[in-house]
C-alpha cells in the first residue's frame, strides 16, 4: 500500500462524533485553544505564569500563544495584579466581543432564541410560542436569527446552533418524529435553517445542547463525570467528561426513556409498563390529576399549552398541600430519581445536573428522593458522594446550550479529537 492509499484508508467516509474529517487541528492549533480556554474560564484575570503553571507548556510557549491571541484580538490585557511572589503580572482575560453564537430551541410549546458572546454571556433573548404548521415555524426561526445576526459585526458571528427534542440524524441534520409536533416528520432542518439564514448551521438533541450550556455557563471548570437530566414534555439525559460532551456514535446518547421504574406503572407505546418516559411525562402526570379530581378534564385532546397550564396548576395545587397532587408528583419524584440512579450508576458518575421546561415544577419532588435513593442504593456510595444540582439556567437551557455547541465546536480543546489526529 502506497503512502497515499494508506492516508486514503485511514480519512472517514462521512461525518460522526469522533473523527471529523482531515480538519482536526495541529499541535500549535490545539495548544492556542488550550491557552484560550484557560482564559475564557478565569473570569477574573489570569497570568501568563499562572497559565504555564496550570497547563504544563513553558512560558516561552505561552508568551507565543499569548502574543498571537492579541494579535487576532481574541483576548486584551488587564490591570496588573500581584500573583504570589515578585513583580505584578499583567492578567489577561477574553475579548467577549471577539465572537458571537445564535442559539434556539425549538419545542412543543415555546422556541427560544439566543445570542452569545465568547464569554457564555447572554447579549440579546427572544421567546415565541411554536406555531402550529411547520413551515410557519421554520419561517419564524428564519426570521428571527436574522434579526439576531445584526446585531453584532459579520466577521464575529460563528454560526447558529438548533437543539431539537430527539432523536436527530446528526449526519443528515434531520429532526427525526420529534414528539407532540406532529407536522413534523422528518425535517431536514439544518439545511432549511442554513439557506434561510446564510449562517454555518449544527442540529443537536435539546438535552445535549443543555449538557453545553452546563459546560459554557455556571460550571467553569466541570470535572469528573456529570450527567444531565433534562425534564421537558418527558425525559432526557446527556453526559460530559472532564468538560467534554460524550453524545454517542450517531449523537443520540441519553435516550433512556424505556428503563422500567415501575412494572405496575403506565402502559408505554413500546408494549411495556412503567418505561421511565411514559411515567415522567406530562401527559401522565395531568392524566393523573384529572382521574383523582384535582385538574379538571380538557375538551377534546389537549393542545401543548394547555397540558403546560395544566401542569403548573397540578404543581400549585401539590405546594398548596393537596394531598392528591402530592402524592402524584411525589411518585412521580421517586420514579425519577430510580432512573436517574440507574443511569448515574453505569456512568460512575459524580454529579447530576437538572434541567428544562418542567424542572422548576418538580424540582421539591426530586430532589430530595435522588438523594434518597443515591444514599439507599447507588453503587458508588461507600466510594463517592455523587452532588445532585439544579441548572440556572430556566426555561432559556436549551438555546444557550445550542449556542453554546458552536462556540464550544469553534473553541474548545478536545483532547479526543487531538488523540484521533496522532493515530
Amino acid at each position: 500500500m502506497t503512502d497515499s492509499e494508506l492516508a486514503e484508508s485511514r480519512t472517514p467516509r462521512e461525518p460522526s462524533s469522533g473523527r471529523r474529517g482531515t480538519n482536526l487541528p495541529r499541535m500549535g492549533d490545539y495548544n492556542s485553544l488550550v491557552v484560550l480556554d484557560r482564559i475564557r474560564r478565569s473570569r477574573a484575570g489570569i497570568s501568563r505564569v499562572e497559565i504555564a503553571a496550570a497547563t504544563g507548556l513553558s512560558v516561552q510557549t505561552i508568551s507565543n500563544l499569548v502574543a498571537r491571541l492579541l494579535e487576532e484580538g481574541m483576548i486584551g490585557e488587564g490591570a496588573r495584579a500581584g500573583v504570589g511572589r515578585g513583580k505584578p503580572r499583567t492578567l489577561l482575560h477574553a475579548r467577549a466581543d471577539a465572537a458571537h453564537a445564535i442559539g434556539l430551541h425549538v419545542d412543543p410549546l415555546t422556541i427560544t432564541f439566543v445570542l452569545l458572546d465568547l464569554t457564555g454571556a447572554v447579549v440579546h433573548r427572544v421567546l415565541e410560542r411554536t406555531p402550529e404548521r411547520l413551515e410557519d415555524a421554520i419561517a419564524l426561526m428564519a426570521e428571527r436569527v436574522v434579526e439576531l445576526s445584526v446585531r453584532v459585526p459579520a466577521a464575529t458571528l460563528r454560526g447558529l446552533g438548533v437543539a431539537a427534542p430527539g432523536p436527530i440524524d446528526a449526519v443528515e441534520g434531520r429532526v427525526v418524529h420529534p414528539p407532540l409536533l406532529s407536522d413534523w416528520g422528518d425535517v431536514p432542518l439544518r439545511s432549511r435553517l442554513a439557506t434561510l439564514t446564510g449562517l454555518p448551521t449544527i442540529l443537536d438533541k435539546d438535552v445535549t445542547a443543555a449538557m453545553a450550556a452546563e459546560l459554557w455557563q455556571r460550571h467553569h471548570d466541570l470535572g469528573g463525570t456529570t450527567l444531565f437530566s433534562y425534564l421537558g414534555y418527558g425525559v432526557g439525559f446527556a453526559f460530559a467528561r472532564e468538560g467534554e460532551l460524550l453524545p454517542g456514535s450517531s449523537r443520540n446518547a441519553g435516550e433512556s426513556g424505556h428503563l422500567i421504574v415501575d412494572p405496575d406503572g403506565p402502559e408505554c407505546f413500546c408494549g411495556r409498563r412503567g418505561c421511565l418516559g411514559v411515567s415522567s411525562s406530562l401527559e401522565h402526570l395531568i392524566s393523573r390529576g384529572v382521574a383523582l379530581g384535582v385538574l379538571e378534564p380538557f375538551d377534546g385532546e389537549p393542545e401543548p399549552w394547555q397540558e403546560d397550564v395544566a401542569m403548573s396548576r397540578l404543581a400549585e395545587k401539590a405546594e398548596a398541600g393537596d394531598s392528591a397532587a402530592l402524592e402524584i408528583l411525589r411518585t412521580a419524584g421517586r420514579q425519577i430519581a430510580h432512573g436517574i440512579v440507574l443511569v448515574a450508576d453505569l456512568l460512575d458518575a459524580d454529579r447530576v445536573v437538572f434541567g428544562g421546561l418542567n424542572w422548576e415544577r418538580l424540582a421539591p419532588y426530586i430532589t430530595a428522593a435522588v438523594t434518597a435513593e443515591f444514599a439507599a442504593s447507588g453503587t458508588m456510595r461507600e466510594l463517592h458522594e455523587v452532588a445532585v444540582e439544579g441548572s440556572e439556567l430556566g426555561p432559556w437551557v436549551g438555546a444557550v446550550g445550542a449556542a453554546s455547541l458552536v462556540l464550544d465546536e469553534a473553541f474548545t480543546p478536545k483532547p479526543s479529537a487531538l488523540v484521533a489526529q496522532l493515530g
